[in-house]
C-alpha cells in the first residue's frame, strides 16, 4: 500500500492505528493531509474492514479518492454491505495463502465508470479499440501521422491513449480463481469458526488476548494474531516463537510495521516513536495458525501449545 505510491512518484505519509482493532484510526487521518494528497489507501488488517464511513467523510471533504486495501478481506462485510462495494476502488490479493488464490496476483473494482476505464487502460499498455474513448482522438485531414482520418469504426484500429502496464491475468489463473470462488463461502465460514475456537480458548488467558472485533462488522479472518501480555511473561516473545516452531506450531508475526523499514527509514527519516500504536502492537504481536484444512483437533494442539509455553 506504501509502494504503490513511490512507484508514481508520490510520497507516502502513514496514519497511526487503532489500538484495538489495528486498522487505520480515521481520527488520526486528518492530521496527514495536505493540499496535494491524492488518495487514501486504509488496510483492513488481519481480515476485519476498517473504519471505511469515517474514511469516506474525511476523503469527501477533501475530495480525496479511497482506495480499500482489502487483500486481507475478501469476503468479509462491514454494516451489512460487502467489502467491495464501499470505497472509491478496492483491491484484493489472489497470493497463495490469502482466502482465495489465482496463483499470485490479484483483482481491483470500483462502481465508478470513469475510474473503470481508467483501470482497464492501466493494464493493457493504454491501449483500447473502444470508439467511444478513441472519438475524442480524431485528427483533421493530412495531420499528424495520418494522410486521412483514423477511422471512425474500430474494425482493425486501435489507439495508446495513456501509458499503462501489461498487467492482464492468465486464462489459466482465472480458471483456478473462478473454481476457488465457489469455495469461498465454505472457506470463510470455516476460518470463522477457528477464530471462535480460539477466542474462546484464550478469552481467560491472563498471559495473551483475543483480537477485537466490531459488533457491526465481519472479518474475513485471514490472519488471527494474539497480542501478548508481556509484562505477565517470564519469557520474550522470541523465546516463546522459538518454542512452537520448535514444537511443530507455524506461528508467525505479522507485520513490521512499514515506518521501521530500511527503505521507510532512510527515505523519509522515520524513527521509532513516530507511530507508538503501531509499535506497541508490534512487539507484541503473534500470529497463530488459521487456514480452512485445519482440523478442530489442530486448533485445540495449537491452542495448548501457546498456553502452555506462554505461562
Amino acid at each position: 500500500s506504501g509502494n504503490c505510491g513511490l512507484f508514481l512518484g508520490a510520497d507516502v505519509r502513514f496514519v497511526d492505528i487503532r489500538s484495538d482493532t489495528f486498522c487505520m484510526d480515521p481520527k488520526k487521518l486528518e492530521k496527514a493531509i495536505t493540499k496535494k494528497t491524492k488518495a487514501i489507501i486504509p488496510v483492513d488488517f488481519s481480515g476485519q474492514p476498517c473504519d471505511i464511513d469515517e474514511v469516506n467523510a474525511v476523503a469527501k471533504k477533501h475530495g480525496i479518492t479511497v482506495i480499500q486495501d482489502a487483500a486481507h478481506s475478501l469476503g468479509a462485510s462491514y454494516k451489512g454491505k460487502p467489502v467491495g462495494s464501499l470505497a472509491d476502488m478496492t483491491i484484493f490479493s489472489f497470493h497463495p495463502v490469502k482466502l482465495i488464490t489465482t496463483g499470485e496476483g490479484g483483482m481491483v473494482v470500483t462502481n465508478d465508470k470513469a475510474l473503470d476505464a481508467k483501470l482497464k487502460l492501466f493494464r493493457t499498455h493504454g491501449i483500447t479499440n473502444d470508439e467511444a474513448l478513441m472519438s475524442g482522438a480524431q485528427l483533421a485531414d493530412n495531420e499528424g501521422p495520418w494522410k486521412t482520418n483514423p477511422p471512425t469504426k474500430a474494425g482493425w484500429y486501435y489507439d495508446m491513449l495513456a501509458l499503462g502496464f501489461n498487467f492482464r491475468i492468465t486464462d489459466m489463473q482465472c480458471a483456478l480463481g473462478l473454481n476457488q470462488l465457489k469455495k469461498l463461502e465454505k472457506f470463510i465460514a470455516r476460518r470463522r469458526r477457528i477464530a471462535a475456537r480460539y477466542t474462546a480458548a484464550f478469552a481467560g488467558c491472563a498471559q495473551a488476548s483475543a483480537p477485537f472485533q466490531e459488533k457491526d462488522r465481519e472479518s474475513s479472518w485471514h490472519l488471527y494474531m494474539l497480542q501478548l501480555k508481556l509484562d505477565k511473561m517470564k519469557k520474550s516473545r522470541r523465546q516463546v516463537f522459538d518454542e512452537l516452531r520448535a514444537d511443530g506450531i507455524g506461528v508467525h508475526v505479522h507485520y513490521i510495521p512499514m515506518h521501521l523499514l530500511r527503505y521507510y527509514r532512510e527515505r523519509f527519516g522515520h524513527k521509532r516513536g513516530d507511530f507508538p500504536l503501531a509499535e506497541a502492537y508490534y512487539d507484541a504481536a503473534l500470529t497463530l495458525p488459521i487456514f480452512p484444512a485445519m482440523t478442530d483437533e489442530d486448533v485445540d494442539r495449537v491452542v495448548a501449545a501457546v498456553l502452555k509455553s506462554a505461562r
